[in-house]
């Protein structure tokens, strides 16, 4: 009998344990370890490019995602897309102009925990001036005291004025994916 109510007393005990998991923060961006990227379709064909250089900051506790804040600051001058004209061709005014506009800004309003380590982010972001609404969904990886921040969102390049005068004409897919994959370690 003393065996069985050992027995039933430990596995209370895990089972409380398991229901009050320790929270998790993440304070730190490891932009080093991260990426930005993004694709579009040009002529019909998939192309592919990243951002090199961008800063971030995370406040981040998972057992209160509401309270979170995320943001970052992106070099737009950073782009490569594959070719130097292409990169060049982007920084030009019609494009990103980044000898005016040289960051892209997102800033979170608002994170909504979804279940399963899935979160609703919604923030703003800003390109040329232009500060739009976005809503991304974002799973966070737990790797051996690492979280890895995974999400991708659909960005009209027409809100932004990305792409105009010769280039409106459809050359360029109007609908840019823009992934992400942020690494920030426990804390």
């Amino acid at each position: 009998m003393r065996f069985r109510f050992l027995q039933y007393a430990a596995i209370a005990v895990a089972m409380l344990g398991a229901g009050c998991a320790q929270a998790t923060e993440y304070n730190q961006v490891n932009a080093a370890a991260s990426q930005i990227s993004f694709t579009y379709s040009q002529f019909g064909s998939r192309v592919y490019g990243t951002f090199g250089q961008f800063e971030g900051t995370l406040d981040f506790d998972t057992q209160q995602p509401s309270a979170a804040h995320a943001a970052l600051s992106i070099q737009l001058a950073s782009i490569d897309a594959g070719s130097s004209d292409a990169n060049t061709e982007l920084q030009k005014p019609a494009w990103f102009d980044t000898a005016t506009y040289p960051l892209g800004l997102f800033k979170s309003t608002r994170v909504k925990a979804l279940g399963g380590d899935r979160y609703l982010f919604t923030g703003d972001l800003t390109l040329k001036t232009i500060t739009r609404p976005v809503e991304v969904q974002v799973q966070l990886k737990s790797e051996s005291g690492i979280g890895v921040f995974v999400g991708e969102f659909a960005l009209n390049r027409e809100d932004f004025k990305i792409g105009e005068g010769e280039w409106a004409d459809g050359v360029v897919s109007k609908d840019i994916n823009i992934r992400f994959r942020i690494v920030a370690p426990e804390q």
